[in-house]
């Protein structure tokens, strides 16, 4: 027996433990495959697909699937498959970012909460209970309408909508550290804010922050092609998986052009289906009750 077979699970640091149980979970690795060929298509598409997003050909006007457009075209002769790929890059794009910004918010929001006293710590959860508290459909389209279109507008009203739930979770992790015995001894050093929150809150949430970052994504993507979909997120010509269904809301495209709306909706479905599954993977690894399962 070799010397790394011998060596116990239980003697294994928390990372390796948390990657061992993720890679059995083969739910999670099926939503991981399929994220990986779904990030490798969208990002290199232009170096192997002959046609771009925007590009019309008006002798191809709502043509079905062919030989030489993969998933047909649109109205006006642009090429569905080009743009599928280009919607799911802004898609992504404006889901990772907006997660980041709350990720950011999010922490310092509810590590602040944690560590600074009593009266600060009273008054940052009241207003992120308000913030919890307002109607997040109607806060949404109320924002989107006030911010107006576009990926910049699209990202900061997802991200000014993500951050109070995660907040609250930083803040209940860190709420139990500071009462350890190196945060009191690191207090008593006199130990600023600053050194507080990277060097001991953000090595202990960062299970926190990858879970949640996985499994918002996914949410952040329905969000953002929700608000196109209603004419408030990315503005044509610019594609997005949300204005692609938008375009193709009409009786006419729905009954008779199905491969306008048909590839926009697999591909967001199974764009979430996958981060889903791998979120629910992680969330799982990190969970410390799995090793006494």
């Amino acid at each position: 027996m070799s010397a790394a077979a011998a060596i116990p699970v239980s003697s294994k640091g928390p990372t390796a433990r948390a990657l061992g149980r993720f890679i059995t979970n083969r739910l999670a690795l099926a939503g991981l495959v399929v994220l990986a060929a779904i990030l490798i298509a969208i990002l290199t598409y232009p170096l192997w697909w002959m046609y771009t997003p925007n590009q019309i050909d008006l002798r191809a006007l709502n043509k079905g699937p062919s030989a030489s457009h993969w998933f047909g075209t649109d109205g006006v002769g642009r090429d569905v498959f080009a743009r599928l790929m280009q919607g799911g890059r802004i898609s992504l794009l404006v889901a990772v970012t907006s997660v980041g910004v709350s990720l950011v918010i999010g922490f310092l929001v509810g590590a602040l909460s944690a560590f600074s006293g009593r009266l600060a710590d009273g008054a940052i959860m009241r207003l992120v209970d308000l913030a919890m508290t307002l109607p997040p459909v109607i806060l949404l389209l109320v924002l989107a309408s006030i911010v107006g279109t576009g990926i910049v507008p699209t990202i900061a009203v997802i991200s000014l909508l993500s951050w109070p739930v995660l907040s609250r979770m930083v803040r209940a992790r860190l709420l139990e550290l500071r009462e350890r015995d190196f945060v009191v001894a690191a207090r008593g050093m006199g130990a600023g804010l600053g050194h507080l929150l990277f060097r001991h809150g953000l090595p202990n949430c960062i299970d926190i922050l990858v879970v949640y970052a996985t499994l918002q994504i996914a949410n952040a993507i329905l969000l953002e092609a929700g608000l196109s979909f209603l004419g408030l997120g990315i503005a044509p010509p610019e594609a997005s998986w949300g204005n692609m269904l938008n375009a193709a809301r009409s009786t006419s495209v729905l009954e008779q052009y199905v491969w306008q709306w048909m590839f926009p909706g697999v591909a967001l479905v199974i764009t979430v289906l996958a981060i889903n599954f791998v979120g629910d993977g992680l969330r799982d690894a990190f969970d410390p009750r799995s090793d006494l399962q």
